[in-house]
C-alpha cells in the first residue's frame, strides 16, 4: 500500500473515535480468526484477511445469507491499489475499515461504488430488477436482524402482519423514487428492464435516506459493531418505535414491521420514539362510542383500518382528537396506504380539512374523517359503525391521495388507533375519559331525567409503561 493510499486509509480511520476503532478491530479479528486462514501459519508478518466463508460463518444467524454475500461484494469492491486490478477474494483490514467508513460515515458519493457492487458484481449500469432484489434483501435483512437481536422494542413477528408482503410493498415504494437522467420515473415492467447508471443510483440514495439507514442497521446489528455507541443517529434510534399496550392481548396488528418503519419515518421527529395502542375494534368492540371514548384527548394518533376487501389504510392526526363540528389539526397530518401498496400522502395546501370528529349532532355529519370535505372525505368512518368511504375523483383535495379503499363506500373489517409520542400530561393526570365526558350533552340529558352516571367508577386505568 503506497504512501498516498496509507494517508487515505488513515483519513478513513480518523472518522472513528478511539473506542469505535477498537470495536472495529475486535470484530475484524473475530471474523478473520474464524476463517482458519492458512496465511496466518506462514509467519507472523502475514496480515489477517477475511474470506467469504469466514464472513458467512460469523453472520450465519444474524443475517440472511444473500445479504452477507452482498456485504462481502461491497468490501471486495474497495480498491486499495488504484489500479482497478481483479479484486482479491480476501478482504484486507484496510478494505474493511474503508467499507465501514464510507457506508456508516460517508456521503452518497462515497457510498455509491460499494452499493453498485452490492447490487451487481459486474461493472456498468444495473437493471431495475437487480435494484429491486437488492432493496428487498436489504429490508428483509433489517427485519431479520432486529428480530434476531431483540431490538424490535415490543413489536415482534407474532403481533404484527406477515412481513414478507410488507418487505415487497416497502421495496416498491422506495423504487418508485428511482429517476432516469431525463427526470422520468419508470414504473412496473418498464422499471424492471430499465438500465440505471451509477449517477442515477447515487441520486436515488441521496434522495431516499432509508437506503443508507437500512445499510447502517444491517452493518451495525449484523456484525454487532458500533451498535451501542453514542454516534447512533436519530434515524437509527427511532427506526422502530417502542410498542406499548399490545403485550398479552393476543392481538395481531394491522401493521407489519416494514410499514411501521416507513410510517414512523414520516411522523414529526418528537413523536417517533413510542406508539401506544389506544383502541382496537377486536379488543374494545365495534362501537363508535367506544372508539371516541378511547381516543379523545390522547395526543397525536395514527388511525389504521382494513376494509372487507382486505385493503389497509389510515391517517396520522397531528393533534388530540376532539368531538366538535369543526375541522381540526394542522399540515403535519397525512393519509397513508399499507396494502395493496405502501404510500404516504401529505397535505397539498388546498384547504385545512385535516381531521374531523363528531358524534350525536343533528345538523353536521357524525363520524371520523380526514381530508376532502363533508360527505366526500379522503377517509371517513361513519358513526353508524361499520360503514365508511374514501372518495377521491381523481384525488383528495387536502392530501392528494387516491381512493384508499377497494370500493368507494366500504365496510369496515377492523380498526386500530395508536397514540404516538408521549401522552399529553393532562391525560395522565385526569385518567381515562368516559364517553359521557366526551359528550357533555349526553351527560346533561341523563341528569335532567334523574339518571345517575352508570359508568362512574368503571373507567379503565391509564396503562403505564410497565409492558415491554
Amino acid at each position: 500500500m503506497g504512501n498516498a493510499d496509507s494517508n487515505a486509509y488513515r483519513n478513513h480511520l480518523s472518522r472513528f473515535l478511539p473506542e469505535e476503532q477498537s470495536d472495529i478491530d475486535g470484530v475484524f479479528d473475530a471474523i478473520s480468526g474464524s476463517s482458519g486462514s492458512s496465511a496466518a501459519k506462514n509467519g507472523k508478518a502475514t496480515k489477517k484477511t477475511v474470506t467469504l466463508g469466514a464472513l458467512q460463518a460469523y453472520m450465519r444467524e444474524p443475517l440472511p445469507e444473500q445479504m452477507t454475500v452482498r456485504l462481502y461484494n461491497g468490501m471486495k469492491s474497495i480498491d486499495l491499489t488504484g489500479k482497478s486490478t481483479e479484486p482479491s477474494e480476501q478482504i484486507a483490514k484496510e478494505q474493511f475499515v474503508i467499507f465501514m467508513s464510507n457506508l456508516l460515515k460517508g456521503n452518497a458519493d462515497e457510498k455509491i461504488t460499494i452499493i453498485m457492487r452490492m447490487i451487481s458484481t459486474t461493472e456498468g449500469p444495473v437493471k431495475g430488477k437487480q435494484i429491486q432484489e437488492f432493496t428487498e434483501d436489504l429490508i428483509m435483512s433489517v427485519v431479520h436482524v432486529l428480530n434476531y437481536r431483540k431490538e424490535l422494542k415490543g413489536w415482534n413477528l407474532e403481533n404484527t402482519r406477515d412481513s414478507a408482503g410488507g418487505v415487497k410493498a416497502l421495496a416498491s415504494q422506495l423504487l418508485s423514487e428511482l429517476k432516469l437522467a431525463d427526470g422520468a420515473t419508470p414504473v412496473g415492467p418498464q422499471l424492471m428492464e430499465m438500465n440505471f447508471d451509477q449517477s442515477a443510483i447515487e441520486d436515488w440514495v441521496y434522495r431516499v435516506p432509508h437506503i443508507s439507514t437500512f445499510l447502517s442497521v444491517v452493518i451495525r446489528q449484523g456484525l454487532h459493531v458500533l451498535h451501542s455507541l453514542p454516534d447512533q443517529t436519530k434515524e437509527i434510534v427511532n427506526l422502530v418505535p417502542g410498542c406499548k399496550g399490545i403485550k398479552g392481548k393476543g392481538l395481531v396488528s394491522l401493521f407489519d414491521i416494514p410499514s411501521i418503519i416507513y410510517i414512523n419515518s414520516h411522523l414529526p421527529a418528537e413523536l417517533q420514539h413510542k406508539w401506544r395502542l389506544l383502541f382496537s375494534s377486536r379488543l374494545h368492540g365495534e362501537s363508535f362510542s367506544q372508539l371516541c371514548g378511547h381516543i379523545v384527548n390522547k395526543g397525536p394518533c395514527i388511525v389504521i383500518l382494513r376494509d372487507l376487501d382486505g385493503y389497509i389504510f389510515g391517517g396520522f392526526a397531528s393533534h388530540s382528537w376532539e368531538v366538535k363540528p369543526q375541522f381540526q389539526g394542522d399540515n403535519r397530518c397525512f393519509l397513508f396506504s399499507v396494502f395493496p401498496s405502501l404510500a404516504v400522502y401529505t397535505y397539498t395546501g388546498y384547504n385545512d380539512h385535516y381531521m374531523y370528529l363528531n358524534h350525536n349532532q343533528q345538523t353536521m355529519p357524525n363520524g371520523l374523517g380526514m381530508g376532502g370535505q363533508h360527505d366526500y372525505f379522503g377517509l371517513w368512518v361513519d358513526s353508524d359503525y361499520g360503514k365508511g368511504h374514501s372518495k377521491a375523483k381523481p384525488r383528495c383535495t387536502t392530501y392528494n391521495s387516491p381512493q384508499l379503499s377497494a370500493k368507494e363506500n366500504f365496510t369496515l373489517d377492523a380498526l386500530e388507533v395508536w397514540a404516538v409520542g408521549d401522552l399529553p400530561e393532562s391525560t395522565e393526570t385526569k385518567g381515562k375519559k368516559s364517553i359521557l365526558d366526551v359528550d357533555p350533552e349526553a351527560q346533561a340529558l341523563l341528569e335532567m331525567v334523574g339518571k345517575s352516571r352508570q359508568s362512574e367508577g368503571l373507567r379503565e386505568p391509564i396503562e403505564d409503561d410497565e409492558d415491554n
